[in-house]
């Protein structure tokens, strides 16, 4: 895959994230992609994206803005930097109550590219920020 073709790829992944197309995303990710959570464990796999999908959308809302994309001239890993504009809808297990709270937070997520898909998205964020923007 050239360096252009995963450009694209990553942007699609992200329109469609700010578009709530979850099938979208799904579209674009391969059959046993590892997914690095936030400063939690990995989940293995379509369904469990899907899954992990669905528990977004019942906890947050979000919507990313000034999403710069690079890739590696053979395009098989990329890399991400972007600000996420969201309110906490629904209290996730082990973080602070939810009560329509709006954070703006600056993140990042890693890939690896293969055969035209996203086999690893890898998503880092400061929590500390994020728990201290929806605490106050």
């Amino acid at each position: 895959m050239s360096r252009q073709q995963t450009l694209d790829l990553i942007r699609r992944y992200y329109a469609a994230f700010n578009a709530g197309d979850g099938q979208g995303m799904l579209d674009c990710l391969a059959e046993h992609v590892a997914h690095d959570i936030n400063q939690g464990g990995r989940h293995d796999g379509k369904d469990a994206f899907r899954a992990f999908l669905g528990h977004m959308a019942r906890c947050y809302r979000e919507r990313l803005d000034d999403v710069v994309v690079m890739a590696s001239e053979d395009g098989a890993r990329a890399a991400a930097e972007f600000v996420v504009h969201g309110e906490y809808l629904a209290t996730d297990e082990g973080l602070p109550e939810a009560h329509g709270q709006k954070y703006i937070l600056p993140a990042g997520a890693f890939f690896d590219v293969v055969d035209g898909r996203i086999a690893r998205v890898s998503v880092y964020y400061n929590l500390a920020d994020w728990t201290a923007q929806v605490s106050a």
